[in-house]
Parts: C-alpha cells; structure tokens; sequence
C-alpha cells in the first residue's frame, strides 16, 4: 500500500473525529456559555453548534429550568429570645447564563448563605407568636430581598417558602397544652350551644302544640256556635213558614179558638195551675182552668 495515501487517509481521519468531537446539540431549556482563549465568548442556546477546536471551550453547561433548594434548618432568635429551627425552600430560575457564570463563585451556597442571614434578620424583629402566625409575611419578605440581591447574579427567585418552624421541646408541650385547652373550651361551647337549641326546639314544640290545641276548641266552639244558630234559624225559619201559611189559609174564629184550646190543655198538662191569658181567651181559659183544678183536686177524688 501507497506510504502516502496511508498518511493522508490518517490525516483526513483525524480531521473527521476533530469535527465531530467538537459538534455540540444544545438541548431545550439549557444554555452552553463558551469561551475563546479563556475569554467570554457568547452563549450557546437550544440547536446546533461547532466549536474551534484547541480554542473554543464550554465553560459552563446550565439549565434554565425552575430550581428547587431545600436548605437545612438554621437556628433564629425570636425578638423575645425564643431560639428555634427554621427550614426553607427557595424556587428560582436562571435568567441570564453569563452573569450566573461570572457573577459569584458557588451560586447555590451564595443563595444559601444570604437566606439564612435574611431570615435571622426578619425573625429578630418578631416574638414567637407573630412568627408562627405570619409565615405568608415571612415568606414574602425574603423573596423579594432575595430576589433583588440575586439580580447581579443572573438568578431571578421565584418564590422562598418556610417548610418547617421548630420552637424548643418546652415551648412545643405548653402550646400543646394551650391547644387542647382550647379545643375543649370549644367543645362545652358547642355542647352548650347544642342544650340551648334543644330546649329552644322543645319549648317551641309545647307551644305549637298549646297554640294547635287552642286552635281546635276554638274552632270546635265556633262550629258548635254556628251549629246551634243555624238550629235557631231553622226553627225561626219553620215558625215564619208555619204562620206564613196559617196567614195564607185565612182559619175562621172557630178553627182559631179550637187550636187555642188544643195549646192552653198542653199547657195546663203542667205543674201550674193557674194561667193568665189574653181579654179575648179568658172564657176558654177559664173553662181549662177549672177542668185542671178538677182533675187536680183531692178532694175530688
């Protein structure tokens, strides 16, 4: 075989292998920031890329996804000097490669460090209870100065969050018994309040039922009132009928004196005796009256 197409097929080999090692994809969502001679020579983002090889170099390979840091509890001291253990997780994002890069050395213990110094800060302008009740303030607080010291590193924080909030043993059983103190409070609260509503339902009950049954015999009055009234008027009504046609019939004296008779023995058929009638019946009461005397006398008999 030819020396020189040997030399030449291992030249062009090498110049092969050189182009693709130095072929660079960079995938969605991360950015290559590359230097020249060991100087910032721009930012690769999402497609294809050839650097120059012995020249070129990717410096730093970063994502720029939102991150998430879960730092380790820092000791905080309350402005009432209750010393406790405070969690946090800080979300962010890169923003810009180059300053991310170039702008502080170990960006994740930068950011770790200023929380830590940022949240003894706040926490030492508040006593216990306002911490452990105002963790939203807290929360917001830090990420915004989080968020402005963090500009000239190209980080922008997104959001900061207090996981856990650990006071000292002792602290921790007395709000223990505070809570089930008031848990209990609550609870004769809502019993009382439940033997209120039941006497309250039971009272209104009795007097529904009073309210019904003075409802019924008012209404049984009323009805045997009516009934009694239509009776009479009934009555009333026969009587003006019975005349009506009396009147309309046109009886003689004899027919009249005859049913006088018949009403006067009715009424003699009595206990009493003696009888006061009108001028123009007297001689037909006379003759009842001694006929009922007769009958009535013992010596008659």
């Amino acid at each position: 075989m030819d020396p020189g197409f040997v030399v030449f097929f291992f030249f062009f080999l090498v110049i092969i292998i050189a182009v693709v090692k130095n072929i660079k994809i960079v995938p969605q969502a991360h950015a290559f920031v590359v230097e020249r001679l060991g100087a910032y020579n721009g930012t690769w983002g999402t497609g294809f890329h050839v650097k120059v090889p012995f020249i070129d170099r990717i410096a730093k390979k970063i994502s720029l996804k939102e991150q998430v840091v879960d730092f380790p509890p820092q000791p905080v001291i309350t402005r009432d000097n209750v010393t406790m253990q405070i969690d946090t997780v800080v979300y962010f994002e890169i923003t810009d490669p180059k300053l991310y890069t170039y702008g502080v050395e170990r960006p994740l213990s930068a950011i770790e460090n200023l929380t830590a110094t940022t949240l003894r800060n706040i926490i030492g302008d508040l006593e216990l209870d306002a911490t452990l009740t105002s963790r939203d303030t807290i929360n917001e607080k830090i990420q915004i100065i989080l968020d402005e010291a963090t500009d000239a590193w190209g980080i922008k924080v997104k959001r900061v969050e207090l996981k856990n909030i650990l006071p000292p043993k002792e602290i921790q059983d007395s709000m223990e018994k505070q809570m089930k103190a008031e848990r209990e409070r609550r609870a004769k609260i809502l019993e009382a309040e439940g033997e209120k509503k039941s006497q309250i339902l039971i009272a209104e009950g009795h007097k529904e039922s009073a309210i019904l049954k003075a409802d019924a015999v008012r209404e049984s009055k009323i009805r045997e009132a009516q009934g009694e009234a239509e009776a009479i008027m009934l009555v009333q009504q026969a009587q003006a009928d019975a005349l009506r046609i009396l009147n309309a019939a046109a009886p003689s004296d004899r027919v009249l004196q005859l049913k006088s008779f018949e009403t006067f023995e009715k009424v003699a058929d009595g206990k009493s005796t003696k009888i006061i009638v009108p001028a123009d019946l007297k001689p037909l009461a006379t003759m009842a009256t001694t006929f009922k005397e007769v009958f009535n006398d013992p010596k008659a008999e």
